[in-house]
């Protein structure tokens, strides 16, 4: 990769790159904070009266005028500058025009087609300046029958069959609280547009239309990749049945405790935590389904430890027998644990408040002090005057036709497992790297064996496994003999990228710890992905996704005010992994300026503490504590679940744009409500509003209710299960699914990431990989070794392609 660098050695990674901002939501404004907090000079380009996020706090407490900008925004927005354009203004646009010709990337959010509209769709950007990428973050997406329907974070939850999975059987069912869906899209958004940026500045081609789909994002982290089960796995149940884990949060003498078992063993592990080792032998019992089904005697059995102890002394027996653990956080107590506490987690905002830092780390890059954010237009004399900084070069060639792969020629040695390792790596891959997974017979990925299928090769049948493997080449070797471990250093001194996500213990065990990586070679990047950290009191517990959601804060949101907080069940997974490519991206960036590599270390929970940073902010702010709120929020009124004509049929309903009450009201034959103008009003009459709705949606069958409301242009879904959502028409006709075949499962549906590159997806390449399905082709191809030497390590099983286990 040549060409003009990104970053200087001596400045922040991205400190020669500018971004135009042009979003009015949290996640257009956190993708724009990922860049600014890498270096890149981020202009938040604001109408007249400013971004209304300035005037934002999820408590209601007073923000903007004199009580200056909210909390929350100042987080959004640390390090950023304002310009005051107004674009539905031909002078505005062309003011804007102007800038972009000095820009290297412009993120908007502003809906499908908007910014099109006003003539500043890509086609007349690139006229301006065609080394400019822009990236647009829509609900479902450019182009489509959809790309037009009202929708937001909660209703897309339902539309993906997320809502219908989670509570109790035969209730009301209950969406994810706060706006972790919008973080994970600005994960995914942040990722894919550096990859863009990089491929432009450092290729020399034309910038290109990156166009993220909150849909997508969410179709795969929301639901655990069900349309992968609906395809190939008719047995399996794809949320047609609402459950809650268990055990997952359960009451403590003196609070809440979070638990994760995933593997069969870990049950067996909790139930001696909780001195009942006979209800592990229960077969009953032994599933999550069955654990469900018998949910009051278990939850009976599980309380009659957890409230005889408290949450110190719960957590620390679990953790001696490596049970998944952890206290639940809220915003009065995470910034507290001293975890957190002793690695500086969190730090304080200029604007007085506490806010969580950039959750990575880069070696021998510092990160940047937190900046205070823009006054409203403080950047408009200097930015907005004739010549403000100088057009990248014209000459550009040809627009593509298919999307850049800025990784093309690297090669990744991947030890990630389970979720939020592998799902990273596979984005390397569909960036162009040739990934090799490394696995044992001894030890495969974990993950191989949570398909919650009964079949003979179960560990090639996981729905995460495919969704997050594709495009790889699988080798087998046992790290933990001396040939294996040997093989696996040949990989690393000939990888650009290794990464590994495994509790900090487990790599360095086997000496491949960073020291080792950078001694056998000093240019590579090693991607460090424990899920609390690498230094630390946690440092060596273990943690999965809702182990993650627990402790952050983000279960703490979700669920009946009066019930138990229940986990939004494993979007950190993709949420972290995301983070990680980002940060790799940019340590490629400083291996390029000084041919040196990095460790970067991206802990699970600091991606889950930065989505879950209102809840702090508006504690140290103001002194409020977020709660739970069922199915209602701060950021929508009115919002519910609304039951519908027949059984188990529902409707959600979520208002957050003011301009969309009066339709509703008009069609509940409430036009005199219409006056209720404001969300705050509006939430002061929701229990009046409730009923109406839910006396509406009664009479009415659940899609012809839905239909109505979004022909109102309000905000609507109907709850389906997983398996359902695979018919959506959206996904169809944008071709999201890559169908492959896999040599065990057969034709699969894979999932692209959720954004299109001038209207098309980056090609995945290849199914994932059965176990050690390439390891001839690694093992004499790539490391050299010969005939005899392949059939000498398969004699030993240094390699094979079953599970020791089974023989």
């Amino acid at each position: 990769m040549s060409g003009k660098l990104l970053g200087t050695p001596d400045g922040a990674v991205l400190d020669q790159v500018r971004v135009l901002e042009v979003t009015r939501t949290i996640g257009g404004a956190y993708t724009g904070k990922l860049f600014a907090d890498a270096g890149a000079e981020v202009v938040k380009v604001e109408p007249p009266g400013g971004d209304p996020l300035r005037l934002w706090s999820a408590s209601g407490s007073p923000a903007g005028g004199d009580a200056g900008d909210g909390a929350f925004f100042q987080f959004l927005n640390a390090g950023k500058r304002s310009a005051v354009i107004d674009l539905d203004d031909p002078q505005g646009r062309s003011r804007f025009l102007e800038l972009a010709a000095t820009a290297d990337l412009v993120v908007e959010d502003l809906g499908a087609g908007v910014v099109e509209s006003m003539g500043l769709g890509h086609a007349e950007l690139a006229e301006q300046n065609p080394a400019l990428v822009l990236l647009s973050i829509s609900p479902w997406g450019r182009g489509g029958p959809w790309d037009r329907r009202p929708a937001n974070e909660f209703t897309l939850q339902a539309w993906v069959g997320s809502t219908h999975s989670r509570g109790i059987p035969g209730e009301k069912p209950i969406g994810v609280g706060g706006k972790l869906g919008e973080f994970l899209v600005a994960a995914n958004a942040g990722a894919l547009g550096l990859a863009a940026v990089m491929a432009a500045r450092r290729e020399k081609t034309p910038g290109e239309h990156v166009d993220v789909s909150a849909y997508e994002a969410m179709t795969t982290s929301f639901v655990v990749y069900a349309h992968l089960y609906a395809a190939y796995a008719s047995d399996a149940r794809t949320g047609a049945t609402r459950s809650i884990e268990i055990p997952s949060v359960e009451p403590a003498k003196d609070g809440w405790v979070g638990f994760c078992t995933i593997t069969g063993q870990q049950f067996k592990d909790f139930c001696v935590v909780i001195d009942d080792p006979d209800m592990a032998e229960d077969p009953a019992l032994a599933s999550g389904d069955g654990r469900m089904d018998h949910r009051d005697e278990v939850w009976a059995r599980i309380a009659a430890y957890t409230q005889a102890h408290t949450v110190d002394e719960i957590v620390d027996k679990a953790t001696l027998m490596r049970v998944p653990v952890a206290p639940i956080g809220d915003g009065s107590r995470v910034a507290q644990i001293d975890h957190f506490a002793e690695r500086g987690v969190y730090v304080q905002n200029p604007g007085g408040f506490t806010q969580p830092r950039v959750p990575y780390s880069l070696s021998r890059r510092p990160p940047r002090p937190v900046q205070p954010a823009p006054a409203l237009g403080e950047a408009d004399e200097e930015l907005l005057v004739a010549g403000a900084g100088s057009a990248p070069a014209q000459s550009r060639g040809s627009p593509r036709t298919e999307p850049s792969l800025p990784l093309a020629g690297l090669r990744v040695c991947d030890l990630a497992t389970f979720w939020a390792g592998p799902v990273a790596s596979c984005l390397f891959s569909a960036l162009g790297a040739d990934v090799v997974k490394v696995e044992s017979i001894q030890r495969p990925d974990g993950m191989r064996f949570a398909s919650g299928l009964q079949r003979d090769d179960l560990w090639e049948w996981s729905p995460v496994t495919h969704g997050a493997n594709t495009g790889k080449r699988s080798v087998t070797l046992d790290l933990s003999s001396d040939n294996g471990l040997a093989q696996v250093k040949r990989l690393v001194e000939m990888s650009d990228i290794v990464i590994e996500n495994y509790s900090p213990r487990v790599v360095e065990n086997f000496g491949l710890d960073w020291q080792e990586v950078h001694r056998l070679n000093p240019a590579a990047i090693m991607v460090r992905m424990p899920a609390f950290g690498l230094t630390g009191p946690w440092r060596d517990r273990t943690g999965f996704a809702m182990t993650i959601e627990q402790a952050s804060g983000l279960a703490f949101l979700t669920g009946d005010p009066d019930g138990r907080p229940l986990v939004p069940r494993g979007m950190c997974d993709q949420l972290g992994g995301m983070h990680a490519v980002f940060a790799a991206l940019l340590a490629l960036e400083h291996r390029a300026q000084t041919g040196e590599g990095l460790l970067v270390e991206v802990p699970l929970i600091e991606a889950g503490l930065n989505a879950a940073a209102e809840q702090v902010i508006e504690w140290t702010a103001y002194g409020h504590l977020l709660q739970r709120q069922g199915n209602r929020s701060p950021y929508a009124a009115p919002q519910g679940i609304y039951a519908a004509t027949g059984e188990d049929r529902w409707v959600v309903i979520s208002v957050d744009d003011d301009a969309q009450w009066p339709a509703l009201a008009a069609l509940i034959g409430r036009q005199d409500w219409a006056g209720w103008a404001s969300r705050d009003e509006r939430h002061a009459h929701h229990d009046e509003i409730d009923a109406a709705i839910g006396g509406w949606a009664a009479d009415r069958e659940r899609d012809d209710a839905v239909d109505e409301l979004l022909a109102a242009g309000v905000p609507a879904a109907p709850v389906i299960t997983g398996r359902e959502s695979i018919e959506n028409p959206q996904l169809a006709a944008r071709g999201h699914q890559q169908w492959m075949d896999h040599v065990v499962v057969g034709p699969v549906p894979y999932p692209s990431f959720p954004g299109r590159f001038n209207g098309q997806y980056h090609r995945l390449g290849r199914p994932a990989p059965t176990l050690g399905e390439h390891n001839e082709e690694i093992l004499r191809d790539v490391l050299g070794l010969d005939d005899a030497e392949i059939a000498r390590l398969a004699e030993a099983q240094v390699i094979g392609t079953r599970p020791a286990l089974w023989g």
